[in-house]
């Protein structure tokens, strides 16, 4: 028996109702058309979110630093001066049409637990930092996990800062004109561990009717960029023959994205998510298309594999059909293996809290893949309704909610140390 369990066992949890109204409380600000959010990264809307998040932990006593890429690090004293702290975060940014719940549920879940912390009395040897990532989603910015992205050392500071959106702004003057560029260096920071929690973002665990995911590994993933460039011309006096149809390439290159994937079985997955047509125009031929071709995998050489197949059959198709073609990675990682220690203190606590679990994988990205090259690190995951994400309708239930935070709330201590 560990010594936390020893010292609060399965009574020590977080007040749900209080996360569930924090929760409430941050999805008025920049709310979606249909009762989700749109609060994207380093609009005004994330500034007002950003603020009401640093009252709540001021008020909460932490204190807050801010990096220079306006990555938040909210932070409870621990005894030991000279002990690295233990982060929770995950981010407050969301897609142009997300949920309440992804991302944000893993940053004010971890300002519950200080809060619950603060509420009991309990005291830890190692300092607790709650964080907010700068722009994870990467649906204004590409690529996502940015700012995680540039503490890790993936990223240069300068590259990220001039990352430019659909209306030619940049990172680097977005981040300046919301007011939060900080003053730390990025990276500075060490961590003795770290912990995210969020939603699940697949059906797995709502159809196994389990509370917990415990996450053991992350998929890889590569976004490829797309260009096709054909010829605008009209669409009723061009004969068929004379076409050079950039919209037709891309047609069939998603075809080609999604066969790939399929030939890949099981554990590998691909499609093209986002596109942009020029003209755009009822009546014009497509001359330029502009795609991504999201492919993962947990498993490196299918990842790598799906990824050699695409660009052979992607340039096979556009000199059938006579069309130019550049292909750019835009975003990538290796498949992750998240700490054992980590991982085992979240099994365990929920373990002792009586919620049933299961293992499993991560299918998207997060913050925490970045991180897991600096510091032990691991993942718990909630359910979400019929596995939505990245939709307004995205949904969980209060009793998943706290189900999460009870959990990180134990392997946090388990991992900070109790004082007596």
């Amino acid at each position: 028996m560990t010594a936390l369990s020893q010292q609060l066992g399965q009574n020590l949890k977080i007040n749900g109702e209080r996360l569930w109204d924090t929760l409430m409380e941050m999805a008025q600000i920049g709310p979606g058309i249909a009762g989700g959010n749109n609060r994207q990264t380093l609009t005004d809307e994330d500034a007002k979110g950003r603020e009401l998040f640093q009252s709540w932990c001021t008020a909460s006593g932490m204190t807050m630093g801010v990096d220079t890429m306006g990555n938040m690090f909210a932070t409870r004293a621990g005894t030991d001066p000279d002990a690295l702290p233990v982060y929770m975060g995950s981010h407050l940014d969301t897609q142009p049409t997300g949920g309440k719940y992804d991302g944000v549920l893993g940053v004010l879940g971890g300002l519950e637990v200080v809060r619950t912390l603060n509420d009991l009395g309990i005291k830890t040897k190692h300092p607790i930092v709650v964080t907010n990532w700068t722009n994870e989603e990467g649906a204004r910015f590409a690529p996502a996990m940015l700012a995680s992205g540039v503490f890790s050392g993936k990223h240069s500071q300068d590259w990220a800062y001039g990352r430019v959106d659909a209306d030619g702004k940049t990172f680097g003057d977005e981040l300046s004109r919301i007011g939060w560029v900080g003053d730390e260096v990025v990276g500075a920071r060490k961590m003795h561990a770290m912990f995210e929690l969020h939603i699940e973002q697949g059906p797995i665990l709502e159809a196994e009717g389990k509370d917990i995911g415990v996450v053991t590994h992350g998929q890889g993933l590569w976004w490829l960029q797309c260009t096709v460039t054909g010829k605008d011309a009209h669409t009723g006096s061009t004969p068929m023959n004379m076409r050079v149809n950039a919209g037709l390439g891309m047609a069939r290159m998603t075809e080609a994205a999604h066969q790939i994937a399929m030939q890949h079985q099981p554990h590998a997955v691909g499609a093209v998510g986002q596109c942009d047509v020029y003209p755009n125009s009822r009546n014009v031929i497509p001359g330029k298309v502009v795609f991504t071709v999201d492919f993962r995998s947990p498993d490196l050489a299918k990842l790598t594999s799906m990824r050699e197949a695409y660009e052979v059959k992607a340039k096979e198709i556009a000199d059938e059909l006579g069309l130019g073609l550049e292909i750019e990675p835009v975003g990538h990682f290796d498949p992750i293996t998240f700490d054992e220690g980590c991982v085992s203190a979240v099994r365990e606590a929920a373990t002792r809290l009586g919620y049933s679990h299961m293992d499993i994988v991560s299918g998207a990205g997060h913050d925490a893949c970045w991180i897991n090259d600096l510091a032990p690190t691991a993942m718990i995951m909630c359910p979400c309704v019929g596995g939505l994400s990245h939709n307004e309708a995205e949904e969980i239930s209060p009793e998943w909610a706290a189900a999460g935070t009870d959990v990180m709330l134990h392997a946090v201590l388990e991992t900070a140390q109790i004082v007596e």
